[in-house]
């Protein structure tokens, strides 16, 4: 029976030089090619699915669009994701990723490798390599990229020299992925944090100075949590991501520009496209902010960056993350409701908020009503700050400052 190795296959430079490396360099006579689609580009499956071909690879295509957004973004909304100002598109779905090419191994009669093309500096092969050792742990990983520790460059002059299509030159090498969640652009000259962007580099969201002069209102319902309806149409988690993506980038909502810290420590600048998730994240905030009482959010932050990181690391099997979410989903069970947001120029700002969980009461905070007896606390005033000011006159008799 031939040596077999599982690739998780991208189509794009570091996956499709793995094919010839893995046969020339490592004696695979059988690669199995596992493309999984969390949302890229319909062209992109299908250019994927061409060079595996080419390449005489026996080839898989997973459509996991549904499922990453009912059990990674949804999720992710929850825990009002960010990583530095990151929404975690790329990080969330490499786990759901290695999973189904795990599925596809399981399936076959014999594996001998799970392979991949990450490189040693980057995120991705912490994450991907955790699920393989989880779901897999007898079988061996190789990273040609990393092992060999090839550049981009140099794996553009490999391909070249056996005759590979490739979409990337030396000229423009941007890295770029795609999911539901998010577009990630890097390489290149976007490496120097000096450097600004050129336009040619965004897809889903139009320069915010040509976005519409006219504001666009939309209203997102939540139901536990979870956006339900977008504008009063109920909607599966996949369609109500994909039409805000679309909404909210012709708004020139959900760029960002900014420097990352990688898992290894490695500072590097990162340029994202997030339409959907920065509406959702923003949204979803604000609800939280009606229903929750003051330490649950201060709490709730505290979970949601632990949980954020530890999403950021691939660790989706952590039962750490396990636990984080038993609270989160608990606070969840009150964050229903609806809010309404402005689309303008790049911005998507929360103007309008209800629940019928909101602590709030309108008469209570009211300067204009009686329903609060304001003499009432006079007491608590004058008891305010107590141990501070006895320590600031402790100082003064004492002579310091």
């Amino acid at each position: 029976m031939a040596k077999t190795a599982v690739l998780v296959y991208s189509g794009g430079l570091d996956t499709t030089v793995c094919i010839p490396l893995l046969r020339e360099e490592y004696g695979f006579e059988q690669v199995v090619t596992v493309t999984v689609d969390v949302g890229q580009p319909r062209e992109d499956i299908a250019d994927a699915e061409e060079r595996a071909r080419l390449l005489g690879t026996e080839h898989y295509t997973v459509d996991a669009r549904a499922e990453f957004a009912r059990d990674y973004c949804v999720p992710a909304v929850k825990a009002n994701a960010d990583y530095q100002g990151y929404p975690l598109s790329t990080a969330i779905a490499r786990p759901l990723i290695a999973l189904k090419a795990v599925e596809i191994a399981q399936q076959l009669p014999r594996v001998d490798a799970f392979v991949h093309g990450c490189t040693g500096k980057g995120n991705d092969q912490f994450r991907l390599e955790f699920i393989m050792r989880t779901l897999m742990p007898h079988v061996p990983i190789i990273a040609p990229m990393r092992e060999r520790n090839l550049t981009r460059s140099e794996e553009i002059e490999y391909a070249r020299a056996r005759g590979i299509p490739i979409h990337q030159s030396t000229d423009k090498i941007w890295s770029i992925d795609e999911n539901l969640w998010g577009r990630s652009i890097e390489g290149g000259l976007l490496e120097d944090p000096n450097y600004v962007p050129p336009e040619e580099i965004y897809r889903w969201t139009r320069n915010p100075q040509d976005a519409p002069n006219t504001p666009q209102m939309l209203t997102i319902e939540f139901e536990q949590g979870t956006p339900m309806a977008l504008d009063g149409q109920r909607m599966e988690p996949l369609a109500l991501i994909q039409t805000l993506n679309e909404m909210a980038g012709m708004h020139g909502v959900g760029r960002i520009d900014m420097m990352e810290d990688r898992m290894i420590g490695l500072k590097v600048r990162e340029n994202y496209e997030c339409p959907a998730a920065i509406v959702l994240i923003t949204a979803h905030r604000a609800l939280e902010a009606l229903v929750c009482a003051r330490d649950e959010l201060r709490f709730k932050a505290q979970a949601d960056r632990a949980w954020a990181e530890l999403a950021y690391a691939g660790l989706w099997l952590d039962p750490f993350k396990e636990s984080l979410e038993a609270f989160i989903n608990k606070v969840q069970e009150r964050v229903t409701g609806t809010v309404t947001l402005r689309l303008f120029k790049g911005s998507a700002a929360v103007v309008a908020r209800t629940s019928p969980w909101a602590l709030y009461d309108e008469a209570l905070a009211s300067f204009d009503t009686h329903d609060f007896n304001q003499s009432e606390m006079s007491g608590a005033v004058k008891a305010h700050g107590l141990p501070a000011r006895l320590y600031y006159q402790l100082k003064q008799r004492r002579g310091e400052r």
